[in-house]
């Protein structure tokens, strides 16, 4: 239970979410250096509440240490290592609204879920 602005009550459901659509476009080249600790991986289109929480949904679909057996440390994530979250890799465009009843997630594109370097034998 919670309450409006005006004092209104509500019950337990959930606001409607104003997601939009956002597309991820590389914006340095492929030979640029700053993609050496970062695999290149083109454009990507998401569902997500703003511009920042679309490199959040595009770097979540990522393969990550905590989802393997080659963890680098208990409770230590390589979420922020992806490239989407670099403003000097990927530019984030707002397409428009996302269709009604749509979910924050990738919808266009492919994000690698590769196997981490690291851990390749």
């Amino acid at each position: 239970m919670y309450r409006t602005l005006d004092g209104a009550a509500r019950g337990g459901d959930r606001m409607q979410e104003n997601l939009k659509i956002y597309r991820l476009t590389p914006l340095a080249e492929r030979d640029d250096p700053n993609w050496q600790n970062a695999r290149y991986q083109g454009e990507v289109v998401v569902i997500a509440r703003s511009t920042g929480d679309a490199r959040v949904v595009a770097s979540q679909a990522e393969l990550d240490f905590t989802e393997i057996d080659a963890k680098p440390a208990e409770g230590v994530t390589t979420e922020m290592a992806s490239a989407f979250r670099s403003d000097k890799l990927y530019g984030v465009i707002e397409e428009g609204p996302a269709p009604a009843g749509s979910e924050r997630g990738v919808i266009g594109g492919t994000v690698s879920v590769d196997n981490i370097i690291s851990t390749q034998v």
